[in-house]
């Protein structure tokens, strides 16, 4: 049974901070034995580490373990094993584009706030350097678009 379900994947740069948020907050709005949601990270500057304290503790605030959850790198056969494939910013998009063998790979990939706002390709913004705020204002931007991907796919 765990191969009829739909394989959600959620990338940004090193994978501590938006796609550990965005992989906790779809989780939690999709029935798991339907869906399994992971993230990843373009770059592979954190591979094994726990997200980033300040991203466990905006979910946790706001009822999401995320502690579960460690670092990976996106690879070319994400796009065999996952159906849809959200970056957060337009760097990201393109490096993960950069990889794909062909049109119905690219076609999986999208930026994950068209789902707000379509064809914007508006950028998750990276939360690293920034204050707390950063982290509040991410997490509200990916739950919007979370709850909008948790009632089309």
């Amino acid at each position: 049974m765990t191969n009829d379900r739909i394989k959600i994947l959620m990338v940004c740069l090193g994978n501590i901070c938006r796609s550990p948020l965005a992989q906790g907050i779809l989780q939690q709005k999709l029935n798991p034995k339907k869906y399994d949601v992971q993230s990843a990270g373009t770059a592979g500057y954190h591979i094994g580490k726990l997200p980033d304290v300040r991203s466990i503790n905006v979910a946790r605030k706001n009822g999401i373990d995320i502690t579960n959850q460690r670092a990976a790198q996106f690879s070319a056969d994400d796009f065999d094993t996952y159906d849809y494939i959200f970056a957060m910013d337009a760097e990201n998009y393109a490096n993960i584009i950069a990889l794909a063998n062909s049109e119905e790979q690219k076609e999986k990939v999208s930026m994950i706030l068209n789902e707000i706002s379509p064809n914007s390709n508006a950028e998750v913004p990276d939360p690293y350097y920034g204050g707390p705020k950063g982290f509040d204002n991410v997490y509200t931007l990916l739950d919007t678009a979370c709850s909008i991907i948790a009632t089309r796919i």
